[in-house]
């Protein structure tokens, strides 16, 4: 059989697993899967370099989907592959099963990102190519390897795409080669009715490659393919112009192609035939779940030039590494994932500064220390401080030279994060990125998807509180460390705390948060940073003392040896629960016990008997938090009392504010007498 009909024969092969596997769960997306599998097809069986045999090769390509909808092309893909079986696929949307309705990270089965939410999938990929980049220009490009990204159009439309397609272009990712399925039908509407655009005058404005096809021609995905690798300059786009629910038919004989009936249900549910269908496609309706015989021995041939190339390329690697043995320690160190071994005792800090300050400290110790660190701002790096980290030797990323380790993003928070989850992805790289605290409701999303996929991408988020002052409400967050904070009490699938959220209550804390932060190799991490200038919490050594906080909280001090009352706070609060406790034991012999709680989640997590010496159940409780009172809720319970904001701020000078708001430590003295009732 010649080379363009075992292709077709093949795409028609994923058509047609595609279709029964949404047919047989009654759920799914068949329509833009049968539309696409003729680029996914050649994409994997003639460009895509991976080793069958090990499919967590550092160097191999990757595959970035962005419509987590065709679930179905990819897993029928990697069914010829050998990474998925028939009973997989016949499983697909069922409980237990290894195919869930939109795909979710698994590296051994060739499965590089999750995806679902539209936009981020192909934002990965340009984190993807940049960590690509990062590795090349510190080892060779003996280890460059291409990122594949697949978008449709809802990924297209997806505000997102706007920052990937900058920031890709800007930096001239020439690694970095996107299919765009354009098929011109949604799961509501055709396309033409939600948008007029020239997407590929918009791309190539942005600095790409961009070459249009027949996205169903197995011939011009090739020139394609060819022509975009051999690209130097600029990343590439191919738009494809390809049909939805490609060879669907009706039960007699209508064309049931280019539908939008049959974008989001089963093909019988859109009115067509399943049987009709898979015999148009060359299959046999009472056996759908096969790979054509040819088709096997194909892939079966084609695995073996991947193991060829494989081989091939892992003894260039070795000789590599046999004439450059410090450098070879250095990559495998990189690769590793472990983390760096850092004295943060060591790092100095100003009293009393703000602990955004205190950031700034670290990241310059991080910058000189931690060789293989990205750390990115969206336009605000010498605000939330992030500018530590270039202070410490880091500079930019920029075209052409990948050696600096700063990413500028621009005014972009969400395609800043999801370009960070697919540097985590890559692997090799430690990754941070910064902006406002308020303004991580731009990167909810992202950090949704980094906690689901378990990579521990860091977030830098400053101004944590009303104290930004005269910027007002629209920069002052309120509720945000309450909906970080529920991140926590949400499990992933590994059964542990989604997230880690950090609110460090001065600098020695910071220096903690930090060490917590580099050592979380196995989830996300927020660091909630002050912009005011902080008292630092009394001890004789804080930073041995605030190394307490690795349990989520901690006794910062104790008034009394059985304190009449506990105060219970995070982050800048704490210093002023000291004020009060100070006078609360001066003017009326009021003992207290100072709790700073860095992360409830990790507390929650000690053990019994360590959760009641620090916030013993029978002792009275008030809570200070410059958020939500129900932040406080679960710590100080019920009968206790809780001084929160549960208003929008206003724009006036943060001390004002501090008055208004009734956060100074006179409040807390006549709060709690209040409470106790003195």
């Amino acid at each position: 059989m010649g080379m363009e009909k075992i292709l077709n024969r093949a795409a028609d092969n994923i058509r047609i697993l595609s279709a029964s596997m949404v047919e047989k769960a009654k759920s799914g997306h068949p329509g833009g899967a049968m539309g696409g599998a003729d680029y996914i097809n050649v994409l994997y069986s003639q460009f895509l370099n991976f080793d069958p045999d090990d499919m967590t090769w550092a160097n191999r390509d990757r595959f970035f989907l962005d419509p987590g909808h065709m679930s179905p092309m990819l897993y029928s893909m990697l069914s010829l592959i050998g990474t998925y079986s028939m009973e997989d696929l016949k499983n697909f949307r069922q409980w237990g099963s290894v195919t869930p309705g939109h795909p979710e990270v698994d590296f051994k089965r060739g499965v590089e990102n999750t995806s679902g939410p539209l936009g981020q999938g192909h934002a990965m990929a340009v984190g993807a190519a940049i960590a690509e980049r990062f590795l090349v220009a510190r080892f060779g490009e003996w280890m460059a390897h291409k990122t594949y990204a697949f978008i449709s159009d809802g990924g297209i439309q997806e505000e997102i795409s706007q920052g990937a397609g900058r920031i890709a272009g800007t930096l001239g990712l020439s690694n970095l080669i996107m299919f765009y399925d354009a098929n011109e039908v949604q799961l509501s509407t055709r396309v033409n009715e939600v948008t007029c655009e020239d997407t590929a005058a918009k791309y190539q404005a942005w600095g790409w490659n961009v070459i249009t096809i027949n996205g169903n021609n197995a011939d011009e995905i090739i020139k394609a393919l060819q022509a975009a690798n051999a690209e130097k300059e600029r990343p590439t786009l191919i738009i494809g112009k390809t049909l939805m629910g490609k060879g669907a038919m009706g039960a007699n004989g209508e064309d049931f192609s280019d539908k939008v009936s049959t974008h989001g249900q089963p093909l019988t549910g859109a009115g067509a035939s399943i049987e009709k269908t898979i015999e148009n496609l060359g299959g046999d309706p009472q056996n759908p779940f096969t790979i054509f015989p040819e088709v096997a021995e194909f892939y079966a041939k084609v695995l073996d030039e991947k193991r060829a190339y494989a081989k091939a390329k892992k003894a260039e690697q070795a000789a590599w590494e046999k004439a450059n043995p410090e450098l070879a320690a250095k990559l495998h160190k990189f690769l590793s994932g472990k983390a760096p071994e850092i004295d943060y005792k060591a790092i100095q800090h100003k009293a009393n500064i703000a602990t955004r300050a205190a950031s700034a400290d670290v990241l310059v110790a991080l910058a000189q220390q931690v060789e293989n660190m990205i750390v990115s701002s969206a336009d605000l790096s010498n605000s939330d401080k992030t500018d530590g980290f270039i202070k410490g030797g880091a500079r930019n990323l920029v075209k052409g030279d990948f050696s600096g380790a700063f990413f500028q993003a621009g005014v972009a928070e969400l395609t800043m994060a999801v370009i960070c989850n697919g540097i985590a992805l890559h692997g090799g790289i430690f990754v941070a990125c910064g902006t406002f605290f308020v303004f991580s409701d731009y990167m909810k999303p992202a950090v949704r998807l980094a906690a689901l996929m378990e990579v521990p991408v860091k977030y830098v988020w400053s101004h944590d509180a009303f104290r930004v002052g005269e910027d007002g409400p629209t920069h002052q967050p309120i509720e945000h460390e309450a909906q970080l904070r529920l991140m926590e009490k949400l499990e992933n699938h590994s059964g542990k705390m989604s997230l880690l959220a950090l609110r460090p209550a001065d600098a020695a804390e910071t220096s903690v948060a930090w060490k917590m932060a580099m050592e979380n190799t196995s989830t996300p991490t927020a660091l909630i940073l002050s912009r005011q200038n902080i008292t630092d919490l009394p001890g004789t050594d804080r930073y041995d003392e605030a190394l307490q906080a690795a349990k989520g909280a901690y006794v910062v001090c104790k008034t009394g040896e059985n304190p009449d009352v506990v105060l219970v706070a995070s982050g800048s609060e704490v210093s002023t629960l000291v004020e009060g406790a100070k006078l609360l034991q001066e003017r009326k012999g009021i003992t207290s016990q100072i709790v700073s709680v860095i992360s409830e989640g990790l507390f929650r997590h000690q053990a019994q008997a360590y959760q009641e010496q620090v916030i013993p159940a029978n002792k009275p409780k008030y809570g200070l938090t410059a958020g939500l009172s129900v932040t406080l809720e679960g710590l100080v319970g019920c009968n206790g009392r809780i001084h929160g904001v549960n208003h929008f701020g206003y724009s006036a000078p943060a001390k004002v504010l501090d008055e208004k708001f009734g956060f100074t430590g006179e409040c807390v003295f006549n709060e709690v007498c209040e409470m106790l009732g003195k």
